[in-house]
């Protein structure tokens, strides 16, 4: 009894291990939320090496947090980004380590085509802002290309479309590239099929043109056509390219980078290859046209021929004209001499009575030179004495030479006297002598004479050296002897010397 009342009292609450807990509330989650859709924007994404992705979805209230499988991310038709709005599609189960519930995604949709088309009008204007739409970088599609290029799924129509197509309007080889056309990783292997094609090797064959194909769809499954690393890769392909995807109604942002959009597979292949009956068609047509041009060139020729036939002269008429005309030219051309003589002999019959004798001709001319001598005799007497009184006139020069003599010895005996006055050999001349220091200076004061120093002395009749020796001069006029430094002596130059 008194252990009964000191044991704890037990009450009617079910009695769980944080396990069996844990285990309860993940079991009635999974069965409770079996599959859900949630709506929300994705946040705090991470990619793990093990290739799982955790992420979070949140709303202005809420936030929940979530894991995508790596098995099931391959499967997902658009990849995940940090602040895209998406319809998560999975199950709803708990991490009981952390007391923690989650959702499982195997499934990712945008959240309403409002939301994809904002994305891709972004990114339309991003890349028309590059320029990646211009008119003026596309290139033109082949006439008659040798390898078609196809990038495509390999499983579905579209291939089998454009091979019909192809074989039915002009057989060329096929170069198919098989890729996936939806789904995650599609895009990727698109571009890297579009640049591979461009790095084909030399000895492979490299496509004229390109076909990007894929038949229709909803636009989620046509985002792969809308990725932007598919359109720089479209961009920077040098190979013509032509983009079919979707139906005719359906529109990508591939359309507006590639070379050519064709509304369908089939109408891609009909703009890469020409009909086969239609050239034939046409190249029939252009004979055709060819064979009447020239024979309409042919008529008018012969048409012109026939004009210039009709304006030409009778020829052989000309030329027997022309050979009547050459006879009768030598005929006359034979008599012409004999009739040429006879008009001179007249002519000079008529002549002859007017014609003076010689001798009278020679009179004549003697009588005029006769006359033209005694014209030339009296003009020269008349020459030769104007001359001479023209002499006469002139001042005898002997004179006038004789008095410019005198006046130039007077002048230089002037300018000799004044030259003797001027000259130093005067005042030697008058008992004076030119003293200078060896070296050739000039001595103008007693205070430049040194005792001993050796002076060169200029006299009238030579020269002498001397050796300078002390003077006793008055208290009052003695003066300190100064004793400069000797120069070198400078050579002696010749000529008249100067007192300065």
């Amino acid at each position: 009894m008194d252990s009964d009342a000191e044991a704890p009292p037990r009450g009617n609450t079910p009695e769980f291990s944080v396990s069996e807990i844990s285990t309860a509330i993940k079991r009635t989650l999974e069965g409770e939320f079996a599959r859900v859709r949630v709506r929300g924007e994705i946040t705090e994404l991470k990619a793990y090496p093990s290739g799982h992705i955790y992420l979070a979805l949140k709303d202005e209230g809420a936030k929940i947090r979530a894991i995508i499988w790596r098995f099931a991310v391959p499967r997902l038709s658009l990849k995940p980004e940090n602040g895209v709005e998406v319809i998560a599609t999975g199950k709803v189960s708990a991490y009981g380590e952390r007391s923690d519930y989650q959702l499982i995604i195997d499934r990712l949709d945008y959240a309403g085509e409002g939301a994809l088309l904002a994305r891709i009008d972004a990114l339309r204007k991003k890349l028309a802002a590059e320029g990646l739409f211009d008119d003026g970088r596309k290139k033109e599609i082949p006439r008659l290309p040798q390898v078609i290029g196809v990038i495509t799924s390999e499983k579905g129509a579209v291939i089998q479309d454009i091979r019909t197509t192809v074989a039915r309007r002009f057989p060329r080889p096929i170069l198919l590239w098989p890729v996936p056309v939806q789904g995650q990783g599609a895009a990727e292997q698109i571009a890297a099929a579009i640049e591979g094609f461009s790095r084909l090797p030399a000895h492979f064959p490299k496509p004229d043109v390109l076909i990007v194909a894929r038949g229709g769809g909803s636009l989620e499954d046509l985002m792969a056509f809308n990725d932007e690393a598919v359109l720089r890769a479209v961009a920077a392909c040098p190979i013509p390219l032509i983009s079919a995807v979707g139906h005719e109604t359906d529109t990508t942002l591939i359309d507006f980078v590639s070379d050519r959009r064709a509304p369908t597979p089939t109408a891609a292949a009909e703009l890469a290859v020409p009909s086969r009956s239609e050239l034939l068609a046409a190249l029939a047509q252009t004979a055709a046209r060819l064979l009447q041009s020239g024979q309409a060139a042919t008529d008018r020729a012969r048409l012109r021929l026939s004009r210039v036939e009709a304006r030409m002269p009778d020829l052989p008429g000309l030329v027997g004209a022309a050979r009547q005309r050459l006879d009768d030219r030598g005929e006359r051309l034979a008599l012409a001499p004999r009739a040429y003589l006879a008009a001179r002999r007249r002519q000079l019959d008529t002549l002859a009575p007017r014609l003076l004798h010689p001798r009278e001709t020679l009179a004549a001319h003697r009588h005029a030179l006769g006359l033209a001598e005694t014209r030339a005799a009296a003009a020269l007497r008349r020459l030769l004495d104007r001359r001479q009184n023209a002499l006469h006139r002139l001042p005898d020069p002997a004179a006038r030479i004789e008095s410019r003599l005198r006046e130039a010895r007077l002048h230089l005996a002037g300018l000799a006297a004044r030259l003797e006055g001027a000259s130093y050999q005067g005042v030697l001349a008058r008992g004076f002598a030119l003293v200078r220091h060896v070296d050739g200076r000039p001595v103008t004061t007693a205070a430049a004479i040194a005792e001993g120093d050796r002076l060169h002395l200029t006299l009238q009749d030579g020269n002498r050296m001397v050796t300078a020796d002390t003077f006793p001069d008055t208290p009052e006029t003695a003066a300190p002897a100064v004793k400069k430094p000797r120069r070198p002596a400078a050579p002696k130059k010749p000529g008249q010397g100067s007192l300065l």
